[in-house]
């Protein structure tokens, strides 16, 4: 399973955060740095509207929704590339990770501290990929003076991985995190080897307070804070943000959906912010999905983006894999148009395929295999 990991400076809303997004209460949320220590893991359902209505035409008896793992990390501060504030120990837990959640506090508060006397998210991301790209940096050159000597020695892969590292070292010197470097295909998956902390994908997470979250939601050009990130991270880090209010969604964790949902329209928004943060990591991560549908179940299953059929099919069991024979399908919007598989048959929206198929998000699929 992919895991994300939540990072930021101390006192930003992580750990709150981390317990609206999984559900729970197990993350320490107080006000003062290092409240977290040891990471924290919870496995988080991929909200999917999908499931209910494939119930319905089934007459499924159980929804089985996506997972994803998110990990809750202790606060990041200045000098972490060089062991401050346990920075080895947290370092090293994103490094485990398949991508990263930043969380940037984006709210005045005098009662809530901040490491460095003042709220500006812009520079609070900056010292959180600066620590990244300092590890970074510092690994990379290590790689450099032996990739070199064998790359002098004939060695083809250490010629390649010298040149990537020259193209490295400037790169992250200036600051860049090393997903932002121009890179071919083979390039990119040699990078991949490196296990670089700064070329993991990131998603911005704005954290706000209550009174603001409509016009943050609604018209993030209007939040001064909200607007700079968006803005920043577009252009140094070919990233997105979305807007969360922590303290809200920790309120909404014990309420039933029907009263979360008016309570969010109290306020002035009709989304969750959690629901498009799991939902976005979800996109960040590669990851799409496909259904299965029944009387027993509906389910999501979870596949990595450009997967073929056979792989696909492989999700559920090896031997779907290894016998595979076909894939009967329709998409989802032509099923809930239709109304039923053998109406999208008789129009022919129905179809067979075989082990050449990129799958699609939203293919509704019963495979035909033999063992």
């Amino acid at each position: 399973m992919l895991r994300a990991g939540i990072v930021g400076l101390p006192n930003v809303g992580k750990s709150t955060l981390f317990n609206a997004v999984t559900r729970t209460r197990k993350a320490q949320a107080a006000n003062y740095p290092f409240c977290t220590i040891d990471p924290n893991v919870g496995v988080v359902t991929v909200p999917d509207e999908r499931l209910a209505v494939l119930s319905k035409i089934s007459g499924s008896h159980k929804l089985i929704p996506a997972v994803i793992e998110f990990v809750d990390i202790a606060g990041l501060v200045k000098g972490a590339s060089k062991g401050e504030g346990l920075g080895n120990q947290f370092l090293a837990t994103i490094r485990e990770v398949d991508a990263i959640v930043h969380v940037v506090r984006c709210f005045e508060d005098g009662d809530i501290h901040h490491v460095d006397g003042s709220v500006d998210p812009v520079r609070d991301i900056d010292v959180i990929n600066s620590e990244l790209i300092v590890a970074d940096l510092e690994s990379v050159t290590k790689r450099r003076g032996r990739a070199e000597k064998e790359a002098k020695r004939g060695n083809k892969e250490a010629a390649a991985e010298f040149a990537l590292v020259e193209k490295l070292i400037p790169h992250l010197d200036d600051i860049r995190p090393a997903i932002t470097l121009e890179m071919n295909d083979d390039e990119k998956k040699l990078l991949k080897s490196f296990f670089l902390l700064s070329a993991k994908p990131v998603i911005y997470a704005c954290n706000v307070k209550e009174a603001d979250l409509a016009t943050a939601s609604n018209k993030p050009d209007e939040h001064a804070f909200v607007a700079a990130v968006r803005k920043h991270v577009s252009t140094m880090h070919s990233a997105s943000a979305v807007v969360i209010s922590a303290a809200i969604e920790n309120e909404l964790v014990d309420l039933p959906e029907e009263d979360a949902t008016a309570y969010l329209a109290d306020l002035g928004v009709t989304d969750s912010g959690v629901t498009r943060l799991i939902k976005s990591v979800y996109e960040l991560l590669g990851l799409q999905t496909y259904l299965t549908t029944g009387e027993n179940e509906t389910r999501a299953w979870t596949i990595t983006k450009g997967m073929k059929a056979p792989q696909a099919a492989g999700v559920i069991h090896s031997d779907f894999e290894r016998g595979f024979i076909a894939a009967q399908i329709v998409q989802f919007d032509d099923l809930v148009h239709y109304g039923s598989e053998a109406k999208c048959r008789e129009v022919g929206k129905l179809r067979i395929e075989g082990k050449e198929y990129v799958m699609r998000d939203g293919d509704v699929v019963e495979w035909r295999f033999n063992v």
